[in-house]
C-alpha cells in the first residue's frame, strides 16, 4: 500500500548564528504538513486528498494535516506532490498557481529550503448541495 508522505530518516540541515553552529533536524512530515496547511488556505481548495484509509481516518476525526502531500527532500531542495480537492466554480489553472505560490513561501519560510517544484493534482470536486 502506498503512503502519502514518504518519511525518511530525519534530514538535518546545518544552519550558523553568529558563532554557533548547529544541525536542526527536519522531518519531511514536518514540510508536508507545512505544505498541506498552506494548500487549504488557499481560497477554493475544499480539503487535501488522500487514499481511501487516510479519508476514513480523517472522517473519524483523527485528521492528518500531511495526507494527500508527498515530499522529496535532498540536500537543501525540496520537491512537493500535492492532491487537494476543489470547491464547485473555481478556475482550476488560477487556483493551482495560488497554491503553489502559498506553498512555496511558507515552506521556503519556515525551513530555509529551496522548494524546486510543486505539482498540483485536483483529484476531486466539491459541489454544495442545494
Amino acid at each position: 500500500m502506498a503512503k502519502d508522505v514518504e518519511v525518511k530518516v530525519k534530514n538535518t540541515y546545518t544552519m550558523e548564528r553568529g558563532d554557533t553552529v548547529c544541525d536542526v533536524r527536519v522531518s519531511d512530515e514536518v514540510i508536508a504538513i507545512i505544505a498541506g496547511l498552506a494548500a487549504t488556505e488557499v481560497e477554493g481548495i475544499s480539503s487535501m486528498a488522500g487514499d481511501i484509509t487516510k479519508e476514513l481516518i480523517s472522517k473519524l476525526g483523527m485528521n492528518n494535516l500531511s495526507k494527500g502531500v508527498k515530499v522529496s527532500v535532498s540536500e537543501e531542495e525540496v520537491s512537493i506532490e500535492i492532491s487537494l480537492n476543489l470547491k464547485y466554480g473555481y478556475n482550476i489553472p488560477e487556483t493551482s498557481a495560488k497554491v503553489q505560490d502559498k506553498v512555496k513561501i511558507a515552506v521556503e519560510n519556515m525551513t530555509n529550503l529551496n522548494v524546486t517544484e510543486i505539482n498540483v493534482k485536483i483529484a476531486g470536486m466539491e459541489v454544495e448541495a442545494k
